[in-house]
């Protein structure tokens, strides 16, 4: 499984948090790793400068091996917050996908 971070210029896209966003996404989706071939997070502040509430967004892209990809958004006030709803989005939605396929 192959892991792609992308922030926009409003987000410090450092080598800290890169490596701090693909271990919370090895964490929280190991259990697909076999049948992900990549997940895409894309991390932005919808608001720039401005701190208003809820305005860091994370957008996910998972790719299921022979399946259309999945995409899940969840906004937060801190990155943090956006990256684990997001997170816990996307495992809920996998569970479903390839529960779905498995009951087959």
């Amino acid at each position: 499984m192959q892991i792609q971070i992308n922030t926009t210029n409003d987000i410090d896209g450092s080598a800290a948090l890169i490596s701090h966003a693909e271990d919370q996404v090895r964490q929280r989706l190991s259990r697909y790793q076999s049948r992900l071939t990549r997940i895409e997070m894309h991390l932005s502040d919808e608001n720039g400068a401005r701190d208003t509430a809820g305005d860091k967004r994370c957008v996910l892209e998972a790719r299921p091996t022979g399946l259309a990809p999945v995409t899940v958004t969840d906004h937060g006030d801190t990155l943090e917050s956006a990256m684990g709803g997001a997170l816990k989005k996307m495992g809920s939605h996998l569970d479903s996908v390839f529960g779905k396929l498995d009951a087959r």
